[in-house]
């Protein structure tokens, strides 16, 4: 058996891919997209060796972009094989992706008008809805905790990791000439602190683990403290009747945000403002939030007695279409506008930081992880100007940077999941992890464990 690493490696973070090759099958464990500017998204393509018509099967860990981005390219190049994945990943997923497919399709209009003015060839878009639509077709709903058999001589489970709504990390079981190996992708996942989500479950027992690693050189600050600098920024931006923008992930960060500031308004700790979710991708996974409560929390389930219903829209004022959310650059403060992408490489939120960023009253708070390159990753670096549209902008807005919201584990989760697996002496590859954080783990597993942990580039493989 032979695992290829086809994504999120040699210091990249996202474009998650493995390829799992036996004498009697091929499988992908996800399938995802490079994010974070030009040069890594030149790379979004059918990997390098992969015979799309000879995979057998597509296991996706859980519904973001970088995990899912490129099935529906697999798709598109003939693949009509079952894709496997928990039941929430593939309504997460069906939002995520017509949202990419449009995207991939404005921004082939945009440069084949540029491409047409210079009598150069036309390009097409990655994919497009149709080939999201496919996919459906495709869906293989998976439950936590239970085998599934997913190609001839593999078996998977998935098991919770807390990470987004159904995100799951994979045990594949391979046998093989007679021989059985355990195989564990971690996925993303996701702190114990984490709210909404359930924490991760642990694993005894595996050949080979791949783990990401994108907190692997530090724990974020602590929950309660990040909570508490929330309340503070937002209560000092209600005071001076500033406008908050909030670079949003549409699946997991906006509703984890307003599950906060219902908790908030319910307590009386500030007084209720206005809360524009400007977003319909946002809007559309709110209601699989609620269509899945059963997967959520004891925390929630206990705000829910209390009288708070934090999924509610009575806690938020929904912006659908363009023309409501061009109407909130007409809004006074104090309000809070989440809007996407997370990684400000577009979407709504380069509209309102374009028309806010040259205010001193405006208050910019990135809750998620930036990827190099990307312009939300500039504005965490305190970079005195940005381009946006073409345009170079000042930045003398207030820029506040909460890693405490992220939804991926600390240093210290990260060792805490391997620490079940560390006694059966498995081989271990981190992933999803830029150069400092995996070197860092890398050194920590080695003198906790004794074990040695591959650093991959793409391309690399592993034999069990």
């Amino acid at each position: 058996m032979k695992v290829k690493v086809l994504g999120a490696a040699g210091g990249e973070v996202t474009g998650s891919c493995y390829l799992v090759q036996t004498d009697q099958a091929s499988v992908l464990i996800d399938a995802g997209m490079f994010q974070g500017g030009k040069a890594s998204e030149a790379k979004n393509k059918i990997p390098a060796g992969v015979r799309v018509k000879e995979i057998d099967a597509v296991l996706l860990t859980h519904g973001h972009l970088d995990h899912t981005g490129r099935v529906p390219l697999l798709v598109k190049y003939g693949y009509n094989g079952p894709i496997f994945c928990t039941q929430q990943t593939i309504d997460l997923a069906a939002i995520i992706l017509q949202d990419s497919a449009r995207l991939q399709v404005a921004d082939a209009v945009r440069q084949n008008r540029k491409q047409w003015r210079k009598g150069m060839p036309l390009v097409e878009p990655l994919y497009n809805s149709e080939h999201v639509e496919l996919m459906k077709e495709l869906n293989q709903p998976v439950a936590l905790n239970q085998p599934v058999r997913v190609a001839p001589g593999i078996t998977a489970r998935w098991m919770e990791a807390g990470h987004m709504l159904g995100s799951g990390s994979i045990e594949l079981t391979v046998t093989e000439k007679g021989k059985r190996k355990v195989v564990i992708f971690s996925g993303d996942l996701g702190p114990l602190s984490l709210p909404l989500l359930k924490p991760f479950e642990q694993l005894y027992q595996a050949d080979l683990v791949i783990m990401e690693s994108t907190y692997g050189d530090r724990d974020h600050k602590t929950f309660d403290d990040t909570l508490a600098e929330f309340e503070r920024i937002v209560k000092q931006a209600h005071a001076s009747g500033g406008k908050m923008l909030v670079p949003t992930f549409a699946v997991g960060r906006a509703q984890q945000i307003i599950y906060h500031l219902a908790d908030m308004f319910h307590d009386k700790r500030i007084p209720a403002f206005p809360v524009y979710l400007d977003s319909p991708m946002a809007l559309a996974a709110f209601d699989v939030y609620r269509n899945h409560q059963e997967m959520l929390d004891d925390e929630y389930h206990t705000l829910q007695r209390k009288g708070v219903f934090p999924l509610s829209a009575s806690y938020f004022i929904p912006s659908a279409t363009a023309e409501s959310s061009k109407k909130l650059n007409e809004v006074k403060g104090p309000c809070m506008i989440l809007a996407g992408a997370g990684m400000c490489n577009g979407g709504r939120i380069l509209h309102h930081l374009s028309h806010n960023l040259g205010n001193t009253n405006t208050h910019v708070l990135i809750v998620g992880y930036q990827s190099q390159g990307s312009l939300g990753r500039q504005l965490v670096d305190r970079v005195p100007r940005i381009t946006i549209f073409g345009e170079s902008r000042k930045v003398l807005a207030q820029v506040h940077t909460l890693n405490g919201f992220s939804a991926h584990a600390g240093q210290t989760d990260l060792l805490k999941w391997f620490s079940t697996l560390a006694p059966a002496k498995p081989k271990v590859m981190l992933t999803h992890g830029e150069e400092g954080p995996r070197t860092e783990l890398s050194k920590l597993i080695r003198k906790k464990y004794k074990l040695n942990a591959l650093l991959p580039k793409i391309g690399d493989s592993i034999e069990l």
